[in-house]
């Protein structure tokens, strides 16, 4: 019991820490989601520094939520125009290319997981 409560309160710390974080980037929690995926690379932070990355990530989260459907994880068709949307926009804003690749899956899973969120909320607000 005792285990499960400190880790219930490092869990507690830690959303505390991210919701800090993103206040101090002017960043949403999801736009900050999506800025720690990208900056995830060393070569990204060092080259476009903290600034680019967050328009980067606000522009990211603009884009999804206007070309996300439903059922866009599903759709082959649909996540390839996905993934190319996001390689125009790192190609736009500079994002290195040594690690693009992982930085696109990582943002297509940040996409998937901000969709679904969407998707809930806009059913339950109805």
């Amino acid at each position: 019991m005792t285990d499960v409560l400190q880790e219930l309160i490092g869990v507690g710390k830690d959303v505390q820490a991210a919701k800090l974080r993103g206040e101090e980037l002017g960043l949403e929690p999801y736009e900050l989601a999506f800025y720690d995926a990208l900056a995830q690379n060393e070569s990204a932070q060092d080259v476009m520094g903290q600034d680019k990355l967050r328009e980067l990530a606000i522009a990211l989260v603009i884009r999804v939520r206007k070309n996300a459907s439903i059922d866009w994880n599903l759709k082959e068709s649909v996540r390839a125009r996905m993934k190319v949307m996001v390689k125009r926009l790192l190609r736009h804003y500079g994002y290195p290319p040594d690690m693009q690749a992982l930085a696109v899956e990582l943002v297509l899973e940040q996409a998937k997981v901000f969709t679904e969120f969407e998707v809930e909320n806009s059913f339950q607000s109805q």
